[in-house]
C-alpha cells in the first residue's frame, strides 16, 4: 500500500468518525465567539410587572412568597428570598428571579431557559468531565492530523504543489498578520 492511499485512508475514516465532534465545537465556537452579543446557552427574558395587592411586602415568609409571586412566574419552585435593602426584594425560584420595590410594588421577573442545541454543544465544549476531557484530546490531535492529511489528498495543479500551496500559505498567513496588527 503506497503513503498516499494510507493518508487517503487516514483522512476519510478520521473525517467520518470525528464528524460529530466537528459540529458541535463548530457551532459553540461561533457561539462563544460572540459572547458580547448574547448568551449562548441561555435566553434570559425580562418582564416588568406591579403587584396589584394591598400586601406589606417588607416582612413576608416562604408561604406568602409562594403564594404572591408563585402565579407571576408560573412555578412553584420556590429557593429562596431576601431583602438586599430596606426597599427591595429579591424571590428566586428554579428558573426565574424577581426583583421588587417593596414601596411602589414594581418588579422585574427574570427567566432564564436553556438555548436549544446551544447549551448543550456548549456543555461539551466546556469539557464536562475527564473522560470527555480525553476524547476532545483525541480529537484535537485527529483534527492536526486531517489538517495534515489534507494537503496530500489531491495530487497535481489542484493539490498541494499547485492551488493548495497558495490558500494553505494563506490561511497561515492570516491569522499571523492579525496577531502582528492586534
Amino acid at each position: 500500500m503506497n503513503w498516499r492511499k494510507i493518508n487517503n485512508i487516514i483522512h476519510r475514516d478520521f473525517g467520518y468518525f470525528f464528524f460529530g465532534m466537528t459540529i458541535i465545537y463548530a457551532l459553540s465556537g461561533i457561539a462563544l465567539n460572540h459572547l458580547k452579543d448574547w448568551n449562548p446557552s441561555y435566553i434570559i427574558e425580562r418582564n416588568e410587572f406591579f403587584l396589584n395587592a394591598d400586601k406589606r411586602l417588607e416582612t413576608l415568609d416562604k408561604d406568602d412568597v409562594l403564594k404572591t409571586f408563585g402565579d407571576f412566574v408560573n412555578e412553584a419552585d420556590y429557593k429562596s428570598h431576601y431583602y438586599p435593602d430596606s426597599t427591595s426584594l429579591k424571590v428566586f425560584f428554579k428558573n426565574s428571579t424577581i426583583t421588587m420595590d417593596v414601596n411602589t410594588k414594581q418588579g422585574i421577573i427574570e427567566t432564564v431557559s436553556r438555548r436549544p442545541i446551544f447549551f448543550e454543544v456548549n456543555f461539551l465544549h466546556y469539557n464536562p468531565n475527564v473522560w470527555w476531557t480525553y476524547f476532545s484530546d483525541a480529537y484535537s490531535i485527529a483534527l492536526i492530523a486531517l489538517a495534515i492529511t489534507g494537503l496530500f489528498v489531491l495530487k497535481g495543479k489542484k493539490g498541494i504543489t499547485g492551488r493548495g500551496a497558495w490558500l494553505t500559505i494563506a490561511g497561515i498567513v492570516i491569522p499571523i498578520i492579525y496577531l502582528i496588527v492586534l
